[in-house]
C-alpha cells in the first residue's frame, strides 16, 4: 500500500460531506482508534468539507473528491488504500429535486450502488461464497430509507417492519428501493456479507438548509413566511442524527448478515407539531422585534407531488437483538438542534 496510513484495518464510506456522514465520521474515529476511513463523495449541493473540519487533521481520515459511479477511482480506491469495509451513505435524497430531476437519483442511487458492491464483490471474494483469506470479515452497509415502503395508515399501531413490502411512490424512493435490491441479490447471489438499515426521518446539526427543520429556523429567523405543504399534517418519526449514527455502528459490527434493521425514533409528529415546536422555542430564545410569535410567519403552499401522508418505523428488532435504543427524544433532540443552527445562520461561524 502506497499510503500514509498506519496498518489500521481501513473502511471506505460515501458521500460523508452530507448530514449523516458528516456527523457519523468524526464519532466513528473517536470511537474507533483501530480504523482508517476514507471518505469517497463528489460534493454535490448537499455535500460540505465544512461539515468535516474537525476531522481534516486526523491522520485515520483521508477525503476523496469523485463519483461513486466512476469504476476505474472505486478500484483505485479498494487497491490502494485496501479496504476491508464499506459504510455506504452516498445518496442523492431531496424528494423535492427527484421529482424535477428523476434521471440523477437512478444514476447515483441505483448505478453508483451497483458500482461499489460489484467492485467490493470482485476484490473480497474469489468466486461466489468464497471470501479470500483476508477479507473474511469485509462487511458492506447499505444505509437506506423508510421512503422505500410507501405510505402508512393515520392507526398508531400501523409501523413499517423489516418485512413490510416495498412500496416507493417518488422517484427518489423507487431509486433507493433499487439500491436495496441490488445489495440483497449480492448477498443471495454470491454471499455477500452485506446489510441494510432503513431510517426514518433524520434532523440535528449540519443538516442542509433545504430540509423542514432548517428552513422552519432560517424563515424564521429572516421574518420569512414558513412554508408548510399542503394542510401540514403529513406526519414523519423524527430520529436524532446521532442516535442513528449510533444504530449504523451496532448493525455494521453486530448485526446479522442479509439482514434489515429498521432505525427510528419513536417520535412522530405532523409537520404542524414541528413548526409550531420550533416557533415556540425560538420565541423564547430570540424573540422577534416585530412579531408577537414567529408563528405567524406559517404559510400554506401546494402539496407536493404524491405527497406521502404518514412515515412511522418500528425499531423493535434493532432494539431487542442488538441492544440500540434511542438516546435523545424530540424535545431534547430539537434544542440542541435549533442551538446548532442558530450558532450557524447570527453568529456566521459556519459559511
Amino acid at each position: 500500500m502506497s499510503n500514509n496510513f498506519n496498518s489500521n484495518q481501513t473502511i471506505l464510506v460515501t458521500g460523508c460531506a452530507g448530514f449523516i456522514g458528516s456527523n457519523f465520521v468524526p464519532y466513528f474515529l473517536d470511537k474507533y482508534p483501530e480504523y482508517n476511513l476514507i471518505n469517497l463523495d463528489l460534493l454535490t449541493y448537499a455535500g460540505n468539507l465544512e461539515n468535516l473540519k474537525e476531522c481534516e487533521e486526523n491522520p485515520r481520515y483521508k477525503f476523496i473528491k469523485g463519483d461513486i459511479c466512476n469504476r476505474d477511482l472505486v478500484e483505485f480506491i479498494f487497491t490502494e488504500y485496501d479496504i476491508q469495509g464499506v459504510i455506504h451513505f452516498a445518496a442523492e435524497s431531496h424528494v423535492d429535486n427527484s421529482i424535477k430531476n428523476p434521471g440523477v437519483f437512478v444514476n447515483t442511487n441505483v448505478n453508483g450502488t451497483f458500482t461499489l458492491i460489484d467492485v467490493a464483490y470482485k476484490y473480497w471474494m474469489d468466486k461466489p461464497f468464497n471470501y479470500k483469506a483476508d477479507y473474511k470479515k469485509s462487511r458492506f452497509h447499505h444505509i437506506s430509507t423508510d421512503e422505500v415502503y410507501g405510505t402508512l395508515t393515520d392507526d398508531p399501531k400501523d409501523l413499517f417492519t423489516e418485512t413490510t413490502p416495498y412500496a416507493p411512490n417518488s422517484p427518489y424512493s423507487a431509486s433507493k428501493a433499487s439500491s436495496d435490491m441490488i445489495i440483497r441479490a449480492y448477498n443471495e447471489t454470491y454471499g455477500m456479507n452485506t446489510v441494510i438499515t432503513n431510517c426514518s426521518n433524520n434532523y440535528g446539526p449540519k443538516q442542509h438548509d433545504e430540509k423542514l427543520i432548517p428552513t422552519i429556523i432560517r424563515k424564521a429567523l429572516n421574518n420569512e413566511a414558513i412554508p408548510i405543504y399542503g394542510d401540514g399534517k403529513n406526519i414523519r418519526d423524527w430520529l436524532y442524527v446521532l442516535d442513528h449514527c449510533k444504530g449504523i455502528d451496532i448493525v455494521y459490527h453486530t448485526g446479522k448478515t442479509a439482514n434489515t434493521y429498521n432505525i427510528g425514533g419513536r417520535n412522530e409528529r405532523t409537520n404542524l407539531q414541528i413548526v409550531d415546536a420550533i416557533c415556540t422555542i425560538l420565541d423564547t430564545k430570540v424573540p422577534s422585534k416585530t412579531l408577537s410569535s414567529y408563528k405567524e410567519l406559517i404559510t400554506f403552499v401546494e402539496d407536493r407531488a404524491g405527497h406521502d401522508r404518514r412515515y412511522a418505523i418500528d425499531a423493535t428488532k434493532l432494539e431487542d437483538e442488538l441492544g440500540w435504543k434511542a438516546d435523545e427524544n424530540f424535545d431534547s433532540g430539537i434544542v440542541k438542534t435549533i442551538e446548532w443552527y442558530l450558532k450557524k445562520y447570527l453568529d456566521n461561524n459556519y459559511e
